[in-house]
């Protein structure tokens, strides 16, 4: 069997990279499937009620492995920052939006709004436009050091709960508070989390040399989607279809 892992660069304020993270693991639910009910289903996608659509891009963890038992898919993820210049202690989504081209004025953050509302309904995210927007480092070498001391799995439940904590429950983003109910909800020890989380120079100088590496392959933005594969890697840019990701996973099957 081939071991393929999924290079996912992502920030967990990224709204397009949360959304890629839901389509991706649909796409990874789907192709568990029989490939001809696979099919039927990315057919049928636009026919799902909202509650069936919740299913199927619900978050699980890897390793996954492919219907023909050929290829088991692993997440590994990568640090960026989408804002590097913004405050650790937070400032307000809606103030921070009004200085960028995204809400401007009141008609672009209403459109916004309604744009990621719509995007998050089809990928079961319930979004919330309150809280604070801050600098994400802490979050980020929080996550990475797990990710490298207890592995993917842990990794998945971290990622999975920072971002709906951020997105759905309006909670500020490296925020002490947040970042141990995160470790909680991955199931890591309260003193181990209490020590990674308050000592700021844990794992520190690894992010950051990891989201220097980022940018000298050449990201720019994010979600960057990087899968592995025996013979070629498969990259896939922007939060794009379940389908785009299918396509993907089953390219590294098929030459697997």
């Amino acid at each position: 069997m081939y071991e393929s892992k999924i290079n996912f660069t992502l920030d967990t304020i990224c709204p397009w990279t949360y959304l890629a993270k839901r389509r991706l693991d649909a796409a990874l639910r789907m192709i568990q499937q029989d490939p001809e009910a696979a099919n039927t289903t990315l057919s049928n996608l636009s026919s799902l009620d909202p509650s069936e659509m919740k299913s199927l891009h619900a978050p699980h963890t890897s390793p996954v492995t492919d219907h023909s038992g050929k290829v088991t898919f692993t997440i590994t993820y990568l640090p960026y920052l989408l804002y590097p210049d913004a405050p650790t202690e937070g400032r307000s989504k809606r103030d921070w939006y009004r200085a960028s081209r995204y809400g401007d004025t009141d008609e672009k953050w209403t459109s916004y709004m309604m744009i990621m509302t719509q995007h998050g309904n089809d990928a079961g995210i319930d979004f919330d436009f309150g809280g604070t927007i801050a600098n994400t480092l802490p979050a980020h070498r929080v996550l990475q050091y797990f990710q490298t001391k207890k592995g993917e799995a842990v990794a998945d439940k971290l990622v999975v709960a920072l971002y709906r904590m951020y997105f759905e429950e309006a909670r500020s983003p490296s925020a002490r508070e947040t970042l141990m109910a995160a470790c909680k909800e991955a199931g890591i020890e309260e003193g181990e989390a209490e020590r990674v989380v308050g000592d700021e120079d844990v794992g520190l100088d690894e992010v950051k040399e990891s989201i220097m590496e980022q940018k000298g392959n050449g990201v720019d933005a994010v979600p960057v989607v990087v899968v592995e594969g025996a013979r070629k890697d498969v990259t896939v840019t922007g939060a794009q279809p379940v389908k785009d990701y299918v396509k993907a996973l089953r390219e590294i099957i098929k030459l697997a």
